[in-house]
């Protein structure tokens, strides 16, 4: 038996993308950057963005595509999605000729740790609309 999970905490790169595959089922991606800093030996602070591409799937992908922005902060946990033909991060070519990697993961669970009124806050997401911090009342559009 095999198993892998992976937790990442970052802030959304840009708005999330929400499309429908054929069978009506929704899906949503993002992009979440993922900062560490920290001395190297010669005393110098080096700081470290990796992004990561997040993929969520039906009533979770449509929620995280109603409430999420820009900027937001989420914790991710969910697994790895491997290049079919290599094994590890999707590889391209920038418009720069530069290589470009791609490190994907499928969601299982995206938690709101930042409001969408960029107030801060925890505001809980475990994949269903029972765990959605909800808008106030003078947000809701009826």
């Amino acid at each position: 038996m095999s198993y892998q999970k992976i937790i990442l905490a970052g802030n959304l790169g840009r708005d999330p993308e929400m499309r429908y595959t054929p069978s009506g089922q929704a899906v949503t991606s993002f992009s979440i950057a993922v900062n560490e800093s920290y001395t190297n030996a010669n005393g110098e602070r080096i700081k470290k963005t990796i992004w990561f591409r997040i993929t969520a799937w039906g009533k979770q992908a449509e929620i995280c595509n109603q409430y999420l922005k820009k900027g937001q902060m989420v914790l991710v946990d969910g697994r790895m999605t491997a290049d079919p033909s290599t094994g590890g991060p999707r590889i391209w070519t920038k418009q720069d000729g530069s290589a470009g990697a791609s490190f994907e993961v499928t969601a299982s669970t995206v938690r709101f740790l930042s409001r969408s009124d960029g107030s801060g806050g925890d505001a809980p997401m475990a994949g269903g609309m029972e765990h959605a911090e909800m808008p106030a009342e003078d947000d809701i559009p009826f």
